[in-house]
């Protein structure tokens, strides 16, 4: 059964379209608003925070069976590519380690059993360097690649705790292209400004003497940076929770392909939405709890569709002592 979590209040301060908005805008709102965003978008009653947990069990069971479903979300729209695609989740009681795929099972398969927890530690002198630590039902290896990118995030970026990557089909398209999308549609505005990197230096698979190749794409992704395109490579989304980055990937991924439709289409003449629109548009809904909702009806599709059968430990199974 799906673990239950306890909810807290919606986090975001205050926003109003007037900051972002000069009263001589056309859409600019006379009236401004107390709301944070979440509240903003719910008529009536408003939607739960994000849920918070009381032991580090309890937390560790609901992100690994978000985790875990999220999966079964990406095998569902075909975004497996043989060995290639991993997300990794940041584990709330060690901070140094994430839970992430093992390698060579199909995403459509995988139980929350299966994720193996990993160290982020970068020295091979360290005793956690190489090693599965928990986990690993299936008793599979890692991948090694996956582990330098993940590893490298996670310790340049303390707020982030998942991170998604895979080679897509549009993403791809567009990593070929090697540029930013442009803010032509309402939904990719959650990828204005510096929350969409561009990683051009392609160095080769992330192994061996490419291994400096995590370390650059970290870097590249920035202290902002909620997603990436990866020239010549794929797609990397980041986030607060699992929810929060893996909507955002399925987001890339249909932003890349709406702009490759549009290219076809459209060749120059297209409509781009204003600065000050594209803005209030990404304050208004990349926030951490907004994005967390957005994944839920997916996250809930899931596990019906499983019978529930993938969250296939209970909390007692996660009490891990280091």
């Amino acid at each position: 059964m799906a673990p239950a979590a306890l909810v807290s209040n919606p986090a975001n301060g205050p926003l109003t379209k007037q900051s972002f908005l000069k009263k001589d805008s056309p859409t600019a709102n006379t009236e401004a608003s107390s709301e944070t965003p979440l509240q903003a978008i719910c008529y009536g009653s408003t939607l739960p925070g994000i849920p918070s947990h009381p032991t580090f069990a309890a937390h560790r069971l609901w992100a690994l069976a978000h985790m875990t479903a999220l999966f079964r979300h990406w095998a569902r729209h075909g975004y497996t590519e043989g060995m290639s695609g991993h997300i990794s989740l940041r584990d709330p009681e060690y901070p140094s380690l994430f839970w992430t795929n093992p390698l060579a099972v199909h995403f459509g398969l995988l139980r929350a059993s299966d994720m193996v927890l990993l160290s982020d530690a970068p020295d091979a002198a360290s005793p956690a360097y190489g090693t599965i630590l928990a986990g690993n039902r299936l008793q599979r290896p890692a991948n090694k690649a996956g582990w330098a990118i993940h590893a490298a995030v996670h310790r340049r970026r303390g707020d982030v705790n998942a991170a998604c990557h895979a080679h897509t089909r549009y993403g791809k398209v567009w990593a070929a292209m090697g540029r930013r999308l442009e803010m032509v549609d309402q939904d990719v505005c959650n990828f204005y400004g510096e929350a969409l990197a561009v990683y051009e230096d392609y160095g080769g698979v992330v192994l061996g003497s490419a291994g400096g190749e995590g370390e650059a794409i970290a870097r590249a992704l920035g202290e902002r940076g909620k997603g990436m395109v990866l020239a010549n490579h794929g797609l990397l989304t980041v986030g607060g929770t699992v929810d929060e980055a893996g909507f955002l990937f399925g987001l890339l991924e249909r932003s890349c392909a709406v702009q490759v439709e549009l290219g076809r289409v459209a060749g120059g003449a297209k409509k781009v939405i204003g600065e000050r629109e594209a803005e209030f548009n990404f304050r208004m809904a990349s926030t951490p709890e907004t994005l967390y909702w957005e994944f839920q009806p997916d996250y809930d599709y899931e596990v019906a569709m499983s019978h529930d059968q993938f969250v296939d430990v209970t909390e007692e199974d996660l009490r891990i002592q280091l």
